[in-house]
């Protein structure tokens, strides 16, 4: 496969990938820096592509996977406490929703920073599922996980920026209407 076969193929990709870099490294810098890198791994390695598959999931993968073994990322991997992957999954449902949460909020910087805050396994899983509409299988492919572990870090990640949320929005003063 051709380096201008790839560029069709990878370069749509450049914002979804960047605003992912962004996000789990919290600085434009390093995620200029991780997205180069991607890049450059990506097309030293296209040979193994499988014209047909999953672009999309592969070039998340590679960004997941340098980030996980740069020093920003091993960091983040070996500080971040990783809770039973086997807890239920909490299926109750709430009249709170995150995506409610979102849309009554007024100010974006509350959701942002209470979604930064979020330990990195699951603000990927949001970000992956939420903000860049990867299925279930996708983000299985993407972070090399059963798609069961999706689901559960799914669900306990949206809980977790949910009570976030509800922390910050009682934390502030309200006023009648």
């Amino acid at each position: 496969m051709d380096p201008e076969f790839f560029e069709m193929l990878a370069m749509p990709l450049f914002d979804q990938l960047y605003n992912l870099a962004h996000w789990l490294t919290g600085d434009r810098t390093d995620a200029e820096d991780l997205v180069q890198e991607t890049y450059a791994k990506a097309l030293r390695g296209f040979k193994s592509f499988e014209e047909g598959t999953n672009m999309r999931a592969w070039m998340f993968k590679i960004l997941r996977n340098t980030f996980m073994t740069s020093r920003t990322g091993l960091k983040v991997q070996n500080t971040v406490p990783m809770e039973d992957e086997f807890d239920r999954v909490d299926l109750a449902t709430h009249n709170i929703t995150p995506e409610s949460l979102l849309l009554q909020l007024e100010n974006s910087q509350s959701v942002m920073n209470a979604l930064s805050e979020l330990p990195v396994p699951y603000r990927e899983m949001i970000l992956l599922s939420d903000m860049e509409e990867l299925s279930y299988k996708e983000i299985a492919e993407v972070l090399a996980v059963p798609i069961g572990t999706v689901m559960s870090r799914l669900s306990r990640g949206r809980k977790m920026l949910r009570q976030a949320l509800l922390a910050d929005s009682s934390g502030r003063s309200t006023h009648a209407v």
